[in-house]
C-alpha cells in the first residue's frame, strides 16, 4: 500500500509540473518579447542620442572613436599601447573625435595627457575627450575574494553601461580586456567594436591547471587538495570560458599582443577571420642608445631582473636558482650579484618583497642580492647598461616587454620557456641565437653558469643578434600593424 501510495504521489507531481509547462512557456515567451521591445527601445534612444552628439559646430557629422580603458593613468605597458594607438589614429584620421572612457576621477584630462608624455614621451596631435566613470570599483579584484573572474566581468558590464549612457561612439575599442562590454556597445549602442587583448580573462592553461590540480597563485592549495572543490572550480571555469567566448565573438576586429594570446583567443572566441597579432610598442630606441661592449664596469658579473613584484612574476624562482648558481662555484671570483628591479603597487607587494628578503636570508645569499624598488628610469637604464644577464621567470607571460627591453639594452636574456618569450621574443634571428630559455631552478642555474662561462666575444655576438631582432617591436611597427587591423572598423 505504501509503495502504491508513493507511486501515486509521484504521478500526481509529474501531472502538476506538466500542467505548468505550457503556461510557463507562454509566460517566458511574453517576457522575452517584452525584453526584446525594451532593448529595441533602448537602442533607438541611444542611436538618437548618438546623432545629436555627432553633429559638429559646422553641421558636419564627425566619426567618434572611443577607447574603453578604465585605468588609462596607470603608466604600464597597456597604457603605452593606448597612447600609441591614439597617436597613430590621429595621424591618419585627424577629422575624427576621440574619446577615452576612464575611471581616473581623481585627476583631470590634462593631467592624464601630461602623465602620458612624462612616462612614455608620447604627445597626442589632437584633443581627446575623457569620459569619467565613477563605478570603476566594480571591476577591482579586491571586491571579489571568491569568483573573482565572474565578479569582475559582471562589474565591467555595469561600468560599460555607465560609459555608454554618457557617450555613444561610432567605433568602440576595448583596450584593457573587458570583453563583456562588447555586446553592450555592439547591439545596444550600434557601434562597430574592436578589441586589443593583452591577456585573455581565462585561458586553456588556467583550465589545465585546475584540471590537473596544480597549485598556482590563482589556484589555492586547499582547492587542489580537495577533489570535490577542484571539480566544482573546473565546472565554473568551463562555464565562464563558454560565456567569455560568446561575448568575445561579438568583436568585428580582434588584435592580440602575442602568439600565445592568439592561440588562446582563437580557441575561445573562434573568430580567426578577424584576428591578428599586433605586437605592443616597446621603447626599444631608448635602450638601443646604450653602447654595446663587454661589460666590465664593476667586479663580478651583474644579473638583473625587471618586473613588478607580483606573485605571477615568480621572483622566488630567480633567488633559488641564483643560490644554486653560487653553490656551483663555477663562476669567477668575486661572486655574481643579482639585482631585482621592480615596482610596488601596494602593501601586498611590499609584503611580498619582505618575504623575498627573508628567502635570501634563508638561502644565505642576502649579501649578493639587492632590491631596487620604484627606481627612476635613468637608474634602471644604468643597471641594464652594466648587466650581463637579464632574468625573467614568469610562466606563460603573455608577451614580455621587460624581456624586449633587456635584449635591446644588450643583456643576454634568460627567460621562461613558455608564453610570449618562447614563441615571439627569444627566437632565432636570421638563424642566430638571441638568448636562452629555462624552466626549473636547476635549468636556470645551469644556463646562468653556461652564459657566464662563455667568452666575451661569444656573449657579444648573442647580444648583437638580440638587438637586431627587437626592431619588430618598435613604435613604428606597432602603428603600421594597428592601423592595418582597425581599418575594417573605419571603412
Amino acid at each position: 500500500m505504501a509503495a502504491a501510495k508513493g507511486s501515486w504521489c509521484v504521478c500526481e507531481m509529474l501531472r502538476f509540473f506538466y500542467s505548468l509547462f505550457f503556461p510557463g512557456l507562454i509566460v517566458c515567451g511574453i517576457l522575452c518579447v517584452y525584453l526584446a521591445i525594451a532593448l529595441w527601445g533602448i537602442r533607438r534612444l541611444l542611436q538618437r542620442k548618438k546623432r545629436l552628439m555627432s553633429a559638429s559646430k559646422n553641421g558636419k557629422i564627425q566619426r567618434v572613436i572611443a577607447f574603453f580603458h578604465p585605468y588609462c593613468n596607470a603608466g604600464g605597458g597597456g597604457e603605452r599601447v593606448l597612447w600609441c594607438a591614439l597617436r597613430a589614429l590621429q595621424k591618419k584620421y585627424p577629422e575624427a573625435v576621440y574619446v577615452v572612457y576612464t575611471g581616473d576621477i581623481n585627476v583631470s584630462g590634462q593631467q592624464i595627457l601630461e602623465g602620458a608624455f612624462r612616462r612614455f614621451n608620447i604627445r597626442l596631435i589632437h584633443p581627446v575627450q575623457f569620459v569619467f566613470l565613477r563605478k570603476r570599483y566594480l571591476v577591482e579584484d579586491s571586491h571579489y575574494p571568491r569568483f573573482t573572474l565572474l565578479g569582475q566581468s559582471l562589474g565591467s558590464i555595469f561600468l560599460g553601461w555607465e560609459a555608454l549612457m554618457q557617450y555613444v561612439p561610432d567605433v568602440y575599442i576595448d583596450s584593457m580586456g573587458y570583453a563583456f562590454t562588447l555586446p553592450l556597445f555592439k547591439y545596444l549602442g550600434g557601434c562597430r567594436v574592436g578589441s586589443y587583448v593583452h591577456y585573455p580573462t581565462i585561458s586553456t592553461d588556467m583550465l589545465s591547471v585546475v584540471k590537473n590540480r596544480n597549485a598556482r597563485f590563482n589556484n589555492a592549495g586547499f582547492i587542489t587538495r580537495n577533489p570535490f572543490l577542484s571539480k566544482v572550480k573546473l565546472i565554473y571555469y568551463y562555464l565562464f570560458a563558454s560565456i567569455y567566448g560568446l561575448v568575445g565573438s561579438c568583436s568585428d576586429v580582434v588584435m592580440v599582443n602575442s602568439s600565445w594570446t592568439l592561440n588562446h583567443i582563437l580557441s575561445l572566441w573562434k573568430v580567426g577571420n578577424c584576428t591578428s597579432i599586433v605586437y605592443p610598442p616597446c621603447d626599444v630606441q631608448t635602450f638601443l642608445d646604450i653602447p654595446l661592449h663587454e661589460k666590465k664596469t664593476k667586479p663580478g658579473h651583474l644579473l638583473v631582473s625587471i618586473g613588478q613584484f607580483r606573485p605571477e612574476k615568480n621572483h622566488p624562482l630567480q633567488i633559488r636558482a641564483f643560490a644554486k648558481l653560487l653553490n656551483k662555484k663555477v663562476s669567477e671570483s668575486p661572486s655574481p650579484r643579482l639585482v631585482l628591479i621592480g615596482g610596488c603597487r601596494n602593501k601586498d607587494d611590499e609584503l611580498r618583497v619582505n618575504q623575498l628578503r627573508r628567502l635570501c636570508e634563508d638561502l644565505k645569499v642576502q649579501e649578493d642580492v639587492e632590491f631596487k624598488i620604484n627606481i627612476p628610469f635613468d637608474e634602471l637604464k644604468k643597471y641594464l647598461s652594466e648587466a650581463v644577464i637579464g632574468l625573467h621567470t614568469m610562466w606563460n607571460e603573455h608577451f614580455g616587454i621587460g624581456v624586449v627591453e633587456c635584449m635591446a639594452a644588450g643583456t643576454v636574456i634568460l627567460a621562461h620557456n613558455s608564453g610570449g618569450p618562447k614563441l615571439d621574443i627569444v627566437v632565432p634571428h636570421e638563424g642566430e641565437i638571441t638568448g636562452f630559455l629555462a624552466e626549473s631552478e636547476e635549468d636556470y642555474a645551469e644556463t646562468m653558469a653556461h652564459i657566464l662561462s662563455l667568452s666575451a666575444e661569444k656573449r657579444l655576438q648573442i647580444r648583437k643578434n638580440a638587438r637586431a631582432s627587437v626592431s619588430r617591436f618598435s613604435d613604428q611597427e606597432f602603428e603600421a600593424s594597428f592601423l592595418s587591423s582597425v581599418e575594417k572598423l573605419l571603412e
